[in-house]
């Protein structure tokens, strides 16, 4: 801790990446791993979901849809998780949410306090801010990246 404090006191440019870096990295770790979560139960109960899908929700074709939603938040959320394919995941986990606030949470749309209290909202910012900004240092794309001499993921 000693050596990394006089570092960023020096390098004040790098002050601001590490402070991007560590927040993906605790957004991503978090929200990915409860994304999946989410998933992999919507995905052992794919009738259930889809039964809500078709009927409280009226989505058309609902047993597609509940495929869609499952797989993207089980497969994108695992992916966010670990950092491998990270803004490519997280366009698929930003349009499901969208879709998420259009259906079951439309009266969301209207208030701000409504909008940032639902519960696609924390997945929605993960997913936008890992695709501006990346995975970051700590991920499997950052590793591959080095590994393969390319620029930071």
């Amino acid at each position: 801790m000693r050596r990394l404090l006089p570092w960023l006191v020096r390098n004040p440019d790098r002050r601001a990446d590490v402070v991007v870096d560590v927040v993906v990295l605790w957004m991503r770790v978090l929200m990915g791993w409860q994304l999946t979560q989410t998933g992999w139960g919507k995905l052992h109960s794919i009738d259930k979901v889809a039964a809500w899908f078709g009927g409280e929700l009226h989505i058309p074709f609902p047993m597609a849809n509940a495929w869609a939603a499952a797989s993207v938040e089980c497969v994108g959320g695992a992916l966010l998780f670990v950092g491998l394919g990270s803004r490519v995941a997280a366009i698929p986990v930003a349009f499901t949410m969208c879709v998420a606030y259009a259906t079951s949470d439309r009266e969301a749309l209207v208030s701000f306090d409504e909008f940032t209290s639902a519960a696609p909202f924390p997945f929605l910012v993960t997913a936008l801010l890992v695709a501006a900004y990346g995975p970051g240092r700590v991920s499997l794309d950052a590793v591959i990246a080095k590994v393969f001499g390319e620029a930071r993921a």
